[in-house]
Parts: structure tokens; sequence; C-alpha cells
């Protein structure tokens, strides 16, 4: 009993060097955080204040539902449509603080607030980690940079798009969702998660011309009972043909 218990704890602390961690966790959280920017332009081209747009980074602080949120009212989405849609692209990040909760295993002091950092990129850096040292350090690193460089880039994009003109021509829109895209797509590993990535982007790219804005969001989010109800029936007819 003694030596499984050593021999677990010499698992818990072989992982990698804390200096590798943090330098890739620093890549995710430049890499990513640039990109608020964009979002900085785009959110103030679609009509809202600087204050609004910062407020959006600071309270809110995840791209995708903030990019989905500034496209819809910059579509004519009204304002009920386009936070519905960004509330539901949203909730995967309560997924992700399920798992993290148990990889992590923070106080209860500390849950609140490590919470405003559950995201698609500190969660990917969490989880390839080995061990759950490594996992903090790179939970903390990513949310920490992330979260600053995105919160000061975004100021410098709301401030700077009067002085770009039509935010527009600029394409900027584009570059929020293909970070989510760039950081989805290697995580989609199992038929059934490819199954529901792609039966969203077809409900949500074919839908785009007949809905109002924001609409199609929410109607892509049924792509995932609807592939796993499919595969539960396939699996059902399999057993029946085998009796």
């Amino acid at each position: 009993m003694a030596e499984q218990k050593a021999l677990e704890g010499l698992r818990v602390d072989e992982g990698r060097p804390d200096g590798v961690v943090v330098r890739d966790a620093l890549g995710v959280g430049v890499a990513v955080g640039l990109s608020g920017f964009a979002f900085g332009v785009t959110s103030a081209g679609s009509g809202l204040t600087l204050l609004q747009t910062c407020a959006l980074s600071l309270l809110v602080f995840t791209g995708a539902s903030q990019f989905a949120l500034v496209g819809a009212l910059a579509a004519g989405g009204g304002p009920w449509t386009a936070a519905a849609g960004a509330f539901f692209l949203g909730v995967r990040n309560a997924f992700y603080g399920l798992r993290l909760s148990q990889l992590l295993s923070l106080t209860r002091a500390v849950r609140p607030f490590a919470a405003q950092w559950v995201i698609d990129e500190t969660a990917a850096v969490a989880l390839a980690q080995p061990t759950r040292r490594s996992a903090r350090i790179g939970f903390v690193v990513t949310g920490l940079s992330l979260y600053v460089l995105w919160n000061l880039t975004t100021f410098l994009g709301a401030l700077g798009a009067e002085a770009m003109g039509d935010t527009d021509a600029w394409g900027l829109g584009a570059a929020g969702p293909a970070v989510f895209l760039a950081l989805l797509a290697p995580m989609l590993k199992s038929a059934t998660e490819r199954a529901v990535a792609g039966l969203a982007v077809v409900l949500g790219l074919g839908l785009l011309p007949v809905l109002p804005a924001g609409v199609p969001v929410l109607v892509a989010a049924l792509a995932a009972p609807v592939v796993v109800w499919a595969q539960g029936r396939r699996r059902g007819d399999v057993r029946e043909g085998e009796l």
C-alpha cells in the first residue's frame, strides 16, 4: 500500500518543465489576445460605444460569443436575439468548467475568480498537460496573459476604429471566428464530434439567408442532440438486426 502511494505521488510530480508550460501558455495567450483588436474594431463598427465594447471584454471575456453578439447587431438583429445567440454559444464554457474543476482542484475561494478565465484557450492548454501542477500553471498563465492582452487590444481597436474608416473593408470580423475554428478543429477527434460540427456549419450557414440575424446560431445548437439521437437510433436498428 505504501509503495502504491509512493508511485502515485511520483507520477503526479512527473510532467513537463514549468518553463515549457509557461512558454506554450504565453504563446497561446499572445496569439489569441492580439485578435482582441479585431473585436474592438468590429464592435465599434456595429454601433457599440467604447465603454460598451470594453465592458464586453472585461465582463463576458469569451471571444466567440462576443463576435457573435456584435456580428448579429451589425447585421440588423435585435439586442435580445443577439444576446441569446451569444449566450447559447457561451454555454460550452460551463462544460469546460465541469472538466477543469476536477483537473485543477482549486479551493472554493478561488473558483469564482477562476471561472472568469474558463474559455476555449485556457481549457485547451490545461487539458493538454500531463499533471495537475502543469495544468494549473497552463491555466493561470494562459488566462492572465490572454485576459490582459485581449482587453488592451479591444480598447485600442475600438479607439482606432474611427481612424480606419470603413471597418468592413478590412475583413477583421472574420478574425475571431477563424481563431475559434483553429482551436476547435484539433479537438474534433471522434466521428460524433465531427458530425456535430459539420451539421452545425450546414445549419448555421444554410439558414443565414432566410432567418433573422442571430437565429441561425441558435438553430445550429440543435446539431448535437440531432446527431446523438440519430446515432442512438442506428445502434438500436443494428441490435434488432442482430437479434
